[in-house]
């Protein structure tokens, strides 16, 4: 079985994105129900819009948070992180947008998976501690 020591900032091997649409580098807290990363928004993200990360940008966070989870959950077995993608929305609340080169953090926690379905709950903070986003959303691995 393969271990890295957390936090994990070289992840490109565990999530399908490739730049420029990475929206996530850090790896900082790995379980069976949940995760935690960090992102840290630079100036030239392509989600970048009049100094914030735009709201698409955001969402894509929250996903890719959940498909680093199932890549480095992948990886842990020795097998190559499958591509998913978000199957459904249940809710998504939006309270503020994070600001250029502000590191945001995100928080997974899985509440069912079966069979490449997952059902997540996902909630992004801002560098003061601060809930900034929370979702609900269904992700699913291609088959």
């Amino acid at each position: 079985m393969a271990t890295h020591v957390l936090p994990v900032t070289n992840i490109t091997h565990l999530i399908p994105q490739k730049t420029p649409f990475v929206m996530v580098d850090t790896l900082v807290a790995f379980s069976p129900e949940n995760l935690v990363s960090n992102f840290k928004i630079l100036e030239n993200n392509i989600f970048a819009e009049n100094g914030y990360l735009s709201a698409p940008g955001l969402v894509e966070n929250m996903a890719q948070s959940v498909a680093l989870h199932t890549g480095y959950d992948y990886f842990l077995k020795g097998e190559a992180a499958p591509i998913g993608y978000i199957g459904s929305i249940k809710s998504i609340k939006i309270q503020q947008l994070p600001k250029i080169n502000e590191n945001i953090t995100t928080k997974v926690t899985i509440l069912h998976e079966f069979m490449g379905v997952t059902m997540v709950e996902i909630e992004v903070l801002n560098e003061a501690h601060e809930i900034i986003a929370q979702s609900e959303m269904k992700t699913i691995i291609a088959s």
